[in-house]
């Protein structure tokens, strides 16, 4: 009797859970990257504000009439245009990187969307795999930028701090600096090139 009044076909089910799961997935590609986009906005905006902090440092520069009061003016000059074009190029590569995403994620829906369809229509059942492709491709490719532009923001404050240590061995005292060496070179003397860098050559007294 409960035989006749419930009848389910294994067939029709199965296909409405694969079904289910097809749409599914580019939901979830879908969410990661509107993560991805919202991140790189922050970061975007974070780069912009740090170009008019930077401009802003640099206009004060030009305009100060007594530039032999500040110390290490020339080379506080040439660390300040550095980092403009550090900053700057980070700003472009995120620029791309965010258009990459977008580009994914128009992709990634209109793969739902062809899911649907093809569900509906019941042919063309390869046309959402093509477009998923490409859109994972683009999501691959913005996170290679993500990756290029995090390792410029890690050298562009890796040199603001090595300057400003440079700063403070100039103006402090001898005896305060020595006691923060460690900081200023890294364990494993893995910064030991800061002379180097910004002093050209010339050692500690």
């Amino acid at each position: 009797m409960q035989t006749d009044v419930i009848s389910l076909n294994p067939n029709a089910l199965q296909i409405t859970i694969e079904f289910l799961t097809a749409m599914i997935t580019p939901a979830l590609l879908i969410s990661a990257t509107g993560s991805l986009v919202l991140s790189t906005s922050t970061r975007l905006g974070r780069v912009v504000d740090r170009v008019r902090d930077l401009e802003q440092r640099l206009a004060e520069l030009i305009t100060t009439e007594d530039k032999t009061s500040i110390p290490l003016y020339d080379k506080r000059l040439e660390v300040i245009v550095n980092l403009l074009d550090k900053v700057t190029s980070r700003s472009r590569i995120l620029q791309r990187a965010m258009g990459a995403f977008y580009y994914g994620l128009c992709l990634f829906i209109m793969t739902s969307v062809a899911i649907g369809l093809v569900g509906i229509i019941g042919v063309y059942r390869l046309i959402p795999i093509p477009i998923g492709i490409i859109g994972i491709l683009f999501l691959f490719y913005g996170s290679i930028l993500m990756l290029r532009e995090t390792r410029m923001a890690t050298a562009t404050v890796n040199a603001e701090m090595d300057f400003t240590w440079e700063i403070a061995r100039t103006v402090a005292p001898e005896n305060i600096i020595n006691k923060y060496q460690h900081n200023a070179f890294g364990r494993g003397k893995i910064r030991a090139k800061i002379h180097e860098t910004f002093s050209g050559g010339r050692t500690s007294k």
